[in-house]
């Protein structure tokens, strides 16, 4: 939409007539689109995407990010507020990098901090209570059934299984573990020490595939398999008293809310939103001539997530979700990539599904009030 407003603007010094012209090709499906998604932006500005190079020797997981194997990976941009442009840049920076081979998915990350501090030793201690980096994998791109993986500077690990998010009355199980898992963090500077000035701390993690692997059967990703990931990192504004970190408190006595940096801002502040991820796309290719490019069905689920977030504050308002599509302002179908999709609604009181189709290839996408994605197939 950019470019056409761009076009617009080039032709005010033009006939009346060509910028008429332009006006009207624009009319029909582009503005409509574009219009739907207003009041809802922060939630679908484009998520970041990585292509992880496949690698025939692993890392040695020891934090120290600089060895060889390291050196073919990229690094990401820097992270952003977890709420993207609607906040400042991070004062601090953070990237990631990433690789696999056929059993593991391995992690760097460098973090920038003049002030290195853990305290928290025990596994499954609520990490992000205090400075940490955290890893979110949603392997089947339902936003049900992902993982949490996290990791402060004392290398004490948090992992958890959501089996949905908390938004739909999800609970975590701490309980589980994410079999196999290795890390290692690396502090460049002294842990807990504010009498110096560190550099920061680098983490490095081997993820095993059948670790986060729902059902039975371990499938490990082939070259062209689609993961949504994202990565987190927590952050406490602190004062040094009596020569340790103290979490600063506001005037109530609580602690003052955390920073949050993430690789793909989530545009509000929550990471459990998984349709808001990050897109992983695992290559075989050892040079850089794989590019991302967001899949077809990737665009359609757009529409369906918007119907989520509609119905969601449908039913805030009204306490029963809206009957069909007129009620939340939205047509029965539109184009994507110049292909025609169909939309249904279905609802009561208390449930609905929404339904994609394109009429060419008839596949359909569906999604409900738990915000379940799911493929089907028609048969015509």
């Amino acid at each position: 939409m950019k470019k056409h407003i761009v076009n617009l603007h080039l032709f005010k010094s033009r006939p009346k007539m060509m910028a008429f012209t332009v006006f009207v090709m624009l009319m029909p499906w582009q503005l409509q689109a574009q219009d739907i998604f207003k009041g809802y932006e922060n939630l679908f500005t484009v998520p970041e995407s990585y292509v992880v190079k496949h690698t025939s020797k692993a890392p040695v997981i020891d934090g120290d990010i600089s060895d060889s194997e390291w050196q073919q990976a990229k690094w990401t941009t820097d992270f952003v507020d977890i709420e993207g442009s609607l906040k400042p840049k991070p004062p601090l920076q953070t990237n990631i990098k990433m690789l696999w081979d056929d059993s593991c998915l391995y992690v760097a990350a460098r973090m920038y901090d003049p002030q290195v501090w853990a305290k928290l030793k025990n596994h499954d201690d609520a990490l992000f209570r205090e400075n940490d980096f955290e890893v979110f994998i949603d392997p089947t791109n339902t936003t049900h059934g992902y993982y949490e993986i996290e990791v402060n500077a004392l290398n004490t690990i948090f992992d958890l299984f959501l089996p949905k998010p908390y938004r739909n009355q999800g609970n975590s199980v701490s309980g589980w573990d994410a079999h196999g898992l290795r890390t290692a963090v690396k502090i460049q500077g002294t842990l807990n020490d504010p009498v110096d000035v560190d550099k920061g701390w680098t983490v490095e993690m081997a993820i095993p595939f059948k670790a986060v692997n729902p059902g039975f059967r371990a499938v490990n990703p082939r070259p062209g398999t689609i993961w949504r990931i994202n990565f987190l990192r927590v952050e406490y504004d602190t004062q040094v008293k009596n020569g340790q970190y103290e979490k600063l408190k506001d005037s109530a006595g609580y602690d003052r809310p955390e920073h949050n940096w993430a690789w793909s801002s989530q545009g509000l502040i929550n990471m459990h939103y998984p349709e808001r991820f990050g897109y992983l796309l695992f290559s075989d290719h050892q040079t850089d001539d794989v590019v991302f490019e967001m899949p077809y069905a990737e665009l359609k689920k757009r529409y369906l997530w918007l119907i989520y977030y509609k119905q969601k504050e449908w039913q805030r308002q009204n306490h029963s979700y809206a009957q069909s599509l007129k009620e939340l302002g939205l047509e029965s179908g539109y184009n994507i990539l110049k292909k025609f999709n169909n939309l249904q609604l279905e609802a009561t009181k208390h449930q609905f599904i929404a339904l994609i189709t394109d009429e060419e290839n008839k596949i359909t996408y569906t999604i409900n009030q738990d915000g379940f994605v799911e493929p089907l197939t028609t048969n015509h």
